[in-house]
């Protein structure tokens, strides 16, 4: 059994996530607050003994390990010659935005989604194109006249599809998915599928892949795939494009290798080897660990802040936190971070339709956890934003 309830002082080794004054507790980017795998390390500590890190090529078992990996848990068939290691999901987006567009091209994306999306798009000389998702009851879907309308301007080419959706936590059904990938081979739009929070998922679900839908979604995409947000590795630099269009993978193999993000360093494959041939116990017990984080949280929310309403979530480790009742997120992250420490992303990171939301990490000890929910229910009670009446 692993020990997930274990603090762990991260200060010291310099974690972007815990670069916070003393005192003040970070539960905003999406980092875990626990140990790699025991096979991870172990696999670590044995190319470390060997001493010498030079340059350093992809392994067969590299490619093994990611095809068995999702021909296994996620049913998807993988052919090696798709695969090209990448040293990291946002460096291969932003390659790809700059090989497959030209600067001024629409780049289409779901809000509210991951914001450095829109670094990758604005960063390279291209417009946001938002294809804003709809809230119909907590629960968060597609809007496929607006997607097909903005699919057809002849400036946007390309899509940016995070799957499953981080912040608002949807798995992406297969049939939200084909519609997806039959607008996109209609409107000549290829779409880049965001897959790194896929085996975060709540027990007994499991997402679907892109590429798995159907030949067209196969041939109008691709994939980003990695250990990092599983295995908590971001920052060992190790993550995979799969690309079965030859036309496409050319087109990817060149921008990852003219921006040089496409070699490994000595530790990326290896870390990437044992996590996949070798952790999915580990990672079976961490998403019961995660599930119970968040069935705790969300009912000491619903029980001391009824004004604040979780989202319904079916994937990742964040939760999609609805306080339009109290005010705007970045008011009220403001608000918290002053007066209790608690450090939380405002939802108009992601977006416009983020306006009224927090997100909220929850892959930390439940120790932290419970410190985490003291903070925001003193916060929010105390929230200085007039309250909505019923």
């Amino acid at each position: 059994m692993s020990d997930f309830d274990r603090i762990i002082d991260r200060r010291p080794f310099h974690s972007l996530k815990w670069n916070v004054a003393e005192g003040e507790l970070p539960l905003w980017v999406a980092d875990m607050d626990f140990e790699a795998p025991p096979c991870v390390r172990a696999a670590l500590r044995k190319r470390l003994d060997h001493g010498i890190f030079g340059y350093t090529e992809v392994p067969d078992e590299w490619y093994d390990a990611y095809r068995n990996w999702w021909a296994e848990r996620h049913g998807l068939t993988l052919e090696k010659d798709w695969l090209i290691f990448v040293t990291g999901v946002v460096p291969a987006i932003s390659s790809l935005v700059r090989k497959l567009t030209t600067p001024n091209e629409n780049v289409l994306i779901q809000t509210p989604v991951y914001n450095i999306f829109f670094n990758s798009i604005i960063n390279n000389g291209c417009r946001v194109q938002e294809n804003p998702l709809i809230c119909e009851n907590g629960t968060w879907r597609m809007d496929f006249e607006d997607l097909d309308r903005k699919m057809a301007d002849p400036q946007t080419g390309l899509m940016i599809l995070c799957n499953p959706h981080n912040p608002v936590g949807r798995i992406w059904s297969r049939e939200e998915l084909a519609r997806v990938g039959e607008l996109a081979a209609r409107h000549h739009v290829t779409v880049i599928s965001d897959e790194i929070h896929c085996d975060l998922t709540a027990p007994g679900l499991s997402y679907v892949p892109f590429a798995g839908v159907s030949e067209t979604c196969r041939q109008v995409s691709l994939t980003c795939l990695a250990p990092t947000k599983t295995f908590n590795l971001a920052g060992l630099q190790t993550a995979c494009l799969a690309v079965p269009d030859p036309f496409l993978r050319h087109k990817a193999w060149r921008a990852v290798n003219t921006d040089e993000v496409a070699e490994p360093n000595a530790f990326a494959c290896t870390a990437a080897v044992a996590a996949f041939t070798e952790g999915g116990p580990w990672l079976d017990e961490l998403r019961e660990y995660l599930w119970e984080n968040r069935r705790i949280a969300e009912e000491r929310i619903r029980r001391d802040l009824p004004s604040c309403l979780p989202t319904p979530a079916e994937a990742t480790y964040l939760m999609w936190l609805d306080i339009s009742a109290l005010g705007d997120g970045t008011a009220l992250a403001e608000h918290l971070r002053r007066t209790t420490g608690l450090v939380v992303t405002a939802g108009e990171e992601y977006g416009a339709p983020g306006r009224g939301f927090l997100r909220i990490n929850l892959a930390c000890p439940r120790a932290v956890l419970t410190d985490a929910l003291d903070r925001l229910t003193a916060g929010l009670k105390d929230a200085p934003v007039p309250r909505k009446t019923d």
